[in-house]
Formats: C-alpha cells, sequence, structure tokens
C-alpha cells in the first residue's frame, strides 16, 4: 500500500499518534489551549465517529465506557442543578473567577471554586 508517497509493506504495525493529531493547527485553532467553547457551534460528534477526538477511539476501538460516562454526568449535573440553587461566596461575581489552569498528569485549577449550595425550594 502507498500513503502521501510511502511504501507500507504487508504485516506492517503503523502506530498512530493521537497526541499530535489532537495538537494539529490544520484542525484546531490554537490547540495548546484549552477552549471548550469551540465545540459550543461544531458538527464534531464526540462520540468517536469524527477523529479530530482520536484520544477516545474511534469506530470500534471508541471507549466502551463512553455511553456509561455520559449518562452519567448528565443525570449528576441535572440533578445537581435541580434540587439546588448555586451562588458564589460574599459579593464575588462570576467574571471575577480565576479559572486560570496548571497541567500535570491531569489539568487542574490553579484556585479551587467555590459555590454554595442552597436546597432549591419553589
Amino acid at each position: 500500500m502507498k500513503i502521501q508517497g510511502y511504501d507500507i509493506a504487508v504485516g506492517t504495525k503503523v502506530y498512530i499518534n493521537a497526541w499530535a493529531i489532537g495538537g494539529e493547527p490544520v484542525s484546531w485553532d490554537e490547540p495548546e489551549e484549552f477552549k471548550p467553547e469551540r465545540f459550543l457551534t461544531s458538527s464534531i460528534d464526540f462520540r468517536g465517529h469524527d477523529f479530530q477526538l482520536i484520544p477516545f477511539g474511534a469506530g470500534r476501538r471508541v471507549c466502551p465506557g463512553m455511553a456509561f460516562a455520559i449518562t452519567t454526568m448528565e443525570i449528576v449535573l441535572t440533578s445537581l442543578m435541580h434540587k439546588f440553587n448555586w451562588t458564589l461566596p460574599g459579593c464575588a461575581r462570576a467574571e471575577d473567577l480565576d479559572i486560570t489552569e496548571s497541567f500535570s498528569l491531569t489539568i487542574n485549577r490553579n484556585f479551587p471554586l467555590i459555590a454554595i449550595a442552597t436546597q432549591y425550594s419553589s
């Protein structure tokens, strides 16, 4: 088989560099920046049908726990939103939140988010 001018012999193991695909400037505007809002108007299907999200798998190799995780997150989030009113402590405003992050094995917020939950009453 010939791929982009390279001869690939039968039986050759080909490894996909998912990190490089995820950081490709041709596919992503500012790929090194954490910008979840880039998906708000996107037609990318996070369930594994678009290769831009290949670190999570695609096709037959998609993450087997994805459906469970999506359902669980939706249930937990909607339950929290339904049962509680959420406010910031003191006189804090949403515009004043510092959402800077630090990178290590996982991405962590530099400053914790503190929110006050009060039981919702109709």
